[in-house]
């Protein structure tokens, strides 16, 4: 099954050299773009095929650590491959390794080193990773290492497991206690598709069977070991009857792997459709479209009844006054002259729209280019890093549509409105990070950010940014100021007593529902994606989605502030943000029984960092889905008063 998205489109020529810069910045090589209009590898038989370590990760501790962390083999010089700013962020730390194959020739138990009496800290620490269940990733070509889960067959499509254990503990021959093994012996499956017109080969998969085999050794030659357990010469191969390596102070462990080169089918293009398959693929796509079905249903249902009521409120009103007939205003028109009065604290909720502005912008630029294949996992940190640079770039409009906002209220102080726009939300988000970064640090995880890094970000947030929203907001405040469609009293009105379902407590949350059930099904393959160390790759689906919630968010909230003004309540610029921004109300919930229902995670900081990632995530949905919903509940309120006559 092709991913969509996924080697299905060239890049358009009408993009343009501003597309191209930016996939440059977001990418590390030229090679780290999935798309067919890049030239894959080609290597020569005999051709140096050289295996790079990443991070060891665990979905119990959600820590990764430098490879090198461990007592493994380390080469001569241990150099750190280029990584781009996503990358670092996710903790991907990319070194090169002392597994070297030669291109189309297959090995046999290759000796890679001998630790001897391995000391009691190296013991202990993988014990520690043994017992977190971490996992061991290496990159070939580009491509991750994986555990093949399912052969492939007819009807049943191979399966991967990224990475592999570094370990195991288990109690043999009878014996009570559990001792711990560590996987020494490394069987490698290299897959190529072999190219027609030449005779070199494009590698298509990366496979690995890690086995724990406790080496005897015959004799030495030259500093090389001639196993018992496994000879070359006698091409006697590793298997499972041999006895486990057992890793604990002062044992010996001898280091091997085998490697295989094996012609494929499968074409370079298509690498990758076996990293992405996931068993529950047909689920998916039926929840996907379930909830595509419901929700425009529902959709459909609410514009239906809207235009409807509205249709005969305007020519009522209308009609009235025709004919002259002096019958007291009632509804929604009876308020026309406040509705247009500026809120309380109505600078944050410029603040509040602006932000949000430059983070739909960023969300929806975003989302374009993964759908086009830019930002497809083989682009490693590609997604992430695109998401820093747009939202940098994107100030320029949070500083000018909070500026037009801001004078539309007739505020004078436009500078201190802009460092509030430019530093509220991303100040906020930066010393959570800033406190999870230092848990992180503590840990001694590479997850944490190195410095350098972290002076980058704040670079790019005060250097570009700040500028940018100062910009933007010059612009907007210099424009002349939105005039209303009616004019406002002087001496605001009286609001009646509201029926208990009309409370702004019991609206707001009720206007949450909507929106979060037409993205919680998606919101589950998401976090799995994160926190199951899974890849997540139908874009196209998720920009359906993002699609649906703004429909979604813009009809609700039009819904519940009709029904607001029906009812002479004329306090609606608020609640009209917090009635589809309550929708992140849920997704931190659906987040805690997520992580208590699907997660294994027990350490203290691990929860921490869950909750403390899932506190931002939720924070830029709310400020995401409060500005759709408002100004949509803006747009319908300047129209619908601007469609009746008024005195």
């Amino acid at each position: 099954m092709m991913a969509p998205g996924m080697a299905t489109l060239r890049p358009l020529s009408m993009l343009g050299g501003a597309l191209m810069l930016l996939l440059l910045l977001c990418g590390e090589t030229a090679t780290a773009f999935y798309l067919p209009g890049v030239a894959p590898h080609d290597f020569a038989e005999g051709a140096d095929v050289l295996v790079k370590v990443n991070k060891i990760t665990s979905i119990k501790t959600q820590l990764p650590y430098e490879y090198y962390s461990l007592d493994y083999c380390k080469p001569d010089v241990i150099d750190n491959v280029a990584e781009n700013l996503g990358e670092v962020l996710r903790g991907d730390r990319i070194e090169n390794s002392p597994y070297q194959f030669k291109m189309k020739e297959s090995q046999l138990c290759k000796f890679v080193c001998h630790k001897k009496s391995v000391s009691e800290k190296a013991a202990k620490d993988f014990k520690e990773k043994i017992d977190e269940e971490y996992r061991v990733n290496m990159i070939l070509d580009n491509l991750p290492v994986a555990v093949l889960r399912t052969k492939d067959e007819d009807d049943i499509p191979k399966m991967y497991e990224r990475g592999f254990p570094v370990g195991f503990h288990a109690a043999f021959e009878g014996s009570t206690e559990e001792k711990y093994y560590i996987y020494n012996h490394l069987s490698f499956t290299v897959l190529y598709h072999k190219d027609d017109e030449s005779d070199s080969g494009r590698i298509v998969g990366f496979e690995v069977m890690p086995y724990s085999v406790a080496h005897e050794v015959d004799k030495w030659e030259n500093n090389v070991p001639k196993l018992s357990t496994c000879n070359p010469n006698t091409k006697q191969y590793v298997s499972q009857v041999q006895p486990p390596q057992e890793i604990s102070a002062g044992k010996d462990v001898i280091f091997t792997y085998d490697v295989e080169f094996k012609q494929s089918d499968v074409k370079w293009a298509s690498r990758w459709d076996s990293y992405l398959y996931m068993s529950d693929d047909q689920i998916h796509w039926f929840s996907i479209i379930n909830s595509l079905m419901i929700v425009l249903f529902l959709s459909g249902m609410v514009a239906m009844i809207m235009m409807r009521t509205l249709h005969r409120d305007i020519s009522k009103y209308n009609q009235l006054e025709t004919q002259d007939e002096a019958q007291e205003e009632t509804g929604w028109k009876l308020v026309h002259g406040d509705v247009f009065r500026p809120p309380s604290n109505a600078g944050l909720l410029c603040v509040y729209v602006g932000t949000g502005v430059q983070f739909f912008g960023m969300t929806l630029v975003t989302m374009i280019f993964a759908v086009l294949g830019f930002l497809s996992p083989a682009n490693r940190g590609g997604l992430m890093t695109a998401m820093l640079l747009l939202w940098v770039f994107m100030g320029l409009f949070a500083g000018y549509s909070s500026a037009r906002l801001y004078k539309m209220f007739k505020g004078t102080d436009w500078k201190l409105n802009t460092l509030k726009t430019a530093f509220m939300f991303p100040g906020l988000v930066f010393v959570i990070f800033f406190v999870l970064n230092a848990l992180i640090w503590g840990e001694k995880s590479s997850g944490a950010v190195p410095f350098g890094t972290m002076f980058a970000l704040v670079f790019l947030w005060f250097g570009i940014s700040v500028p940018l929203v100062f910009i933007g907001s010059y612009f907007g405040f210099k424009k002349p100021s939105i005039e209303d469609p009616v004019r406002t009293n002087k001496i605001p009105r009286q609001i009646p007593e509201q029926a208990w379902y009309m409370r702004p407590v019991f609206s707001v949350l009720i206007g949450g529902i909507l929106p979060f059930g037409a993205v919680f099904i998606e919101l589950f393959f998401i976090l799995t994606s994160i926190w199951l160390h899974q890849f997540y790759y139908i874009f196209g689906f998720l920009f359906i989605v993002f699609l649906i919630l703004i429909v979604t968010c813009a009809e609700i909230t039009i819904v519940l502030c009709y029904f607001q003004l029906c009812s002479e309540d004329y306090h609606w610029w608020w609640r009209a943000y917090l009635t589809s921004g309550s929708s992140a109300l849920y997704l931190f919930l659906y987040a805690a029984f997520y992580f208590f229902t699907k997660l294994d995670i027990t350490k203290v900081v691990s929860g921490v960092l869950y909750f403390g990632y899932m506190v931002i995530i939720s924070y830029s949905f709310f400020v995401l889905t409060g500005t759709i919903g408002f100004y949509a509940c803006y747009w319908f309120v300047r129209t619908i008063y601007a469609s009746v006559k008024i005195d």
